[in-house]
């Protein structure tokens, strides 16, 4: 069995890379798919970083910013939605993968957490 995580977020990053090419190439915006691109792609990175915690603790850590990435580029696909760059159509399936992250993400950060406790 692979690791669902690390294979998710990597599947997302290729697919915010696909909507930061779109967005320069055929719509010609540039700031807020720089900050989507920058933000989605670091949630896979930061889930290979946390493979290679020195600690529970920074693994905890290093998922926890995954985390925040997450959060943040929920905000950048929400606001590239309501302001027009991306239709409802376009957003629904990139936003509906953001959220299964947030969700997976949340969920080992409080398993963690539970285990470090102990």
């Amino acid at each position: 069995m692979g690791n669902v995580v690390k294979e998710k977020s990597f599947a997302f990053a290729v697919r915010v890379v696909n909507l930061h090419r779109n967005l320069t190439g055929e719509k010609m915006e540039y700031v807020l798919s720089k900050q989507l691109l920058r933000s989605g792609s670091a949630i896979g990175a930061l889930v290979r970083e946390a493979e290679q915690a020195e600690s529970k603790a920074d693994f905890v850590h290093k998922m926890a910013i995954a985390l925040k990435e997450a959060n943040e580029t929920e905000y950048w696909l929400l606001l590239l939605l309501e302001t027009g760059y991306l239709t409802a159509n376009e957003a629904e399936s990139i936003l509906t993968e953001n959220k299964e992250l947030l969700k997976l993400l949340t969920s080992i950060i409080k398993t963690a957490k539970q285990r470090l406790a102990h």
